[in-house]
């Protein structure tokens, strides 16, 4: 594990994560010091830039207890339960200035990394690979990419609602795939997915990659796309992750030349996005 000092540990962190949350919070950061308030909507969303920058502030403080080896109940794991123990968080924590909450998610992802570097913390098998979190159990490194996640998707919102770059990139998407191939599973549409009999390849364009194999109404998600796909679908990183997220429709992205095609079955591809309901 590269801790946040740069030492060596364990062998399944991923390289490169500690730097990645430490950067996105920072880029974060520094678009909510750049607003001249935080007031204005967040597209696509009921909140305003304030309540989207607290919920992030939150989120980052709750992943580093539980990178501790605290307990902490957070909904039901469905997307209406985290929606509402979202709304009773922020109606409890009324905090909404850019430079509290820039601090506070600064702080909180070094508290994260502070707690993930710890031996104890490793060395526990039960804190290690069986932590409770609002999507269900994952290991250290899955919660790791599962924080990054995190605050890539709701960065990108508030540098959209302020008119800034947004902070997503490559190696960040990449990044992404470990909470992203762990959650699917969890997330995926029973209605949609019924009767579906499937097999994707997904590629990154630049190299990762996964399967996704559908066999009515359920499905199993692989290191490696299977033998024989039915489909095969090479996406630009950052749309991917856009559209993994809700950001961003399939059909913008092939309009755009986002996203590339084919196999026996090239017509299940606007289709993969809409098997998910992510939270």
């Amino acid at each position: 594990m590269e801790s946040v000092n740069g030492q060596s540990g364990g062998d399944t962190w991923p390289a490169g994560l500690d730097e990645a949350i430490r950067a996105t919070a920072a880029d974060i950061a520094a678009t909510l010091r750049g607003a001249s308030g935080t007031g204005a909507p967040v597209p696509g969303s009921r909140w305003t830039v304030g309540e989207a920058a607290a919920h992030l502030a939150q989120a980052n403080e709750l992943m580093a207890h539980l990178a501790d080896g605290k307990e902490r109940g957070y909904g039901d794991g469905t997307p209406q339960g985290l929606a509402e123990a979202n709304q009773r968080a922020l109606a409890a924590f009324t905090e909404r200035r850019a430079e509290p909450l820039a601090a506070m998610i600064v702080e909180q992802a070094d508290a994260f990394l502070q707690s993930a570097a710890q031996p104890a913390t490793r060395g526990s098998h039960a804190s290690r690979d069986e932590l409770v979190t609002p999507m269900g159990p994952m290991s250290l490194e899955v919660l790791g990419s599962y924080l990054l996640t995190h605050m890539l998707g709701h960065g990108y919102d508030l540098a959209r609602a302020l008119g800034s770059p947004h902070m997503l990139d490559r190696t960040r998407v990449e990044l992404t795939l470990p909470f992203l191939t762990t959650a699917m599973p969890r997330v995926f549409d029973t209605a949609a997915t019924a009767g579906l009999t499937a097999r994707y390849a997904i590629r990154l364009r630049g190299g990762a990659c996964f399967g996704a194999t559908f066999t009515d109404g359920a499905v199993t998600v692989t290191p490696r796309p299977p033998s024989r796909p039915d489909c095969t679908i090479l996406t630009e990183p950052v749309a991917f992750l856009l559209m993994a997220l809700g950001r961003l429709g399939p059909w913008s992205a092939v309009a755009r030349g986002r996203v590339l095609t084919w196999g026996r079955k090239p017509w299940l591809a606007p289709r993969f996005p809409a098997l998910f309901s992510p939270p």
